[in-house]
């Protein structure tokens, strides 16, 4: 059976008071509920209170997640004024301390602070999760499989974490730095098979490792309550738009994979460790950095690599009615990642972290009015 190519996807979002610029714990009984009776269950809370995430309904095509999306960030930058709270989409606040952040009362996120300890409190991040509508497990595994060699590039795309407690890091994407001392986190080994997989699972519930599937958190998964494969690996863009470019983008990945896995064809296989070099370059360089392309072996700026990358997955752009929002990959390229103007701002405000919240919040709200259809 042919995937659906369903869209679904996640974003999660700072809470910030307006005249500290710090992130501040957003009221769980009052905005949460407000959220909900608005929203549905396309809004939940996150381990800490300052972190709030939303998730598009499932979307046939890109332009229905792109006006779902939009549509949700403009309800919750309403909802936050509403509580005198501002909402920024960055994937680290760049001066907060995760020490002062409350957690979430919720037994799920008691158990991970008891069983991860410092590592689940100082876990302050906010990423962007993509799912793809693959229902056949066994294409899926495949998909993934192939999919992880595209893992570091899309990461350059989407870095917009430069800065931690206050610190230039000299990482483009640091939230990727703080998230891999969780458990089964990364890029994962590729599986033989749908049932390889399972039975990977299976051993780490029987041996009290997790109690299900969600617990496993690597930068692609399966998922374990939908039929998608989950990109994971993207921090959140400042605007809505970066956000579908790069959904769009993960969808016609797994399109461009599946037309191949359809035709008895495989796009080639890396180990880990070697996939694990790019994902450092991607997280610490962004789009100036080089990757490695392991089969010329050599290195190659990474702007070109996304063009050729673009080049690849042209062909099923016009099935999937995507051709325009991949547009706004280019715009990437063009005017730099959230990272690249966060810094700019820091640059330009000669060193002031306030200036650059206040950047940040305005591009959170930026080109959400847009009427036009994709």
């Amino acid at each position: 059976m042919r995937p659906s190519f369903t869209l679904g996807i996640e974003e999660e979002y700072q809470t910030i008071d307006p005249v500290t610029r710090d992130l501040r714990s957003h009221i769980a009984t009052e905005m949460l509920a407000q959220g909900k009776m608005r929203l549905e269950e396309r809004v939940k809370a996150e381990m800490h209170q300052s972190v709030v995430e939303v998730g598009t309904r499932i979307c046939r095509n890109i332009e229905e997640a792109r006006e779902d999306l939009f549509h949700l960030r403009r309800s919750m930058i309403h909802l936050a004024a509403e509580h005198n709270l501002q909402l920024v989409a960055g994937a680290t606040h760049p001066f907060a301390d995760w020490r002062t952040q409350e957690i979430y009362p919720d037994p799920r996120y008691r158990q991970v602070v008891k069983d991860l300890q410092l590592v689940a409190r100082s876990n302050l991040i906010f990423g962007l999760h993509v799912h793809v509508g693959i229902e056949d497990r066994e294409a899926a595994i495949r998909i993934m499989n192939s999919m992880r060699y595209f893992l570091p590039h899309i990461m350059a795309l989407t870095t917009n974490s430069p800065f931690w407690l206050g610190l230039n890091t000299g990482y483009k994407g640091y939230r990727a730095k703080v998230f891999e001392n969780f458990p089964r986190t990364g890029i994962p080994d590729a599986f033989a098979s749908y049932s390889e997989f399972e039975n990977y699972v299976n051993l780490l519930v029987k041996t009290n490792c997790i109690d299900d599937a969600k617990k496993i958190w690597w930068d692609i998964r399966p998922h374990p309550h939908f039929n998608t494969i989950e990109v994971r690996a993207c921090d959140i863009p400042l605007r809505a738009s970066e956000s579908i470019a790069v959904a769009a983008l993960i969808q016609a990945t797994a399109a461009y994979l599946y037309r191949l896995h359809e035709q008895n064809q495989d796009f080639r296989q890396f180990a880990r460790p070697l996939l694990m070099e790019n994902k450092f370059r991607a997280v610490r360089y962004g789009l100036d950095g080089m990757l490695i392309d392991f089969g010329k072996q050599a290195e190659v700026p990474e702007r070109t690599l996304i063009r050729e990358y673009l080049a690849l997955i042209d062909p099923v752009l016009d099935e999937l009615g995507s051709r325009q929002a991949i547009a706004g990959i280019e715009r990437i390229l063009e005017t730099g990642t959230g990272a690249d103007r966060q810094l700019a701002v820091f640059e330009s405000s000669h060193g002031d972290l306030k200036a650059v919240v206040d950047y940040m919040a305005q591009e959170t709200a930026a080109g959400l009015d847009e009427s036009r259809k994709l």
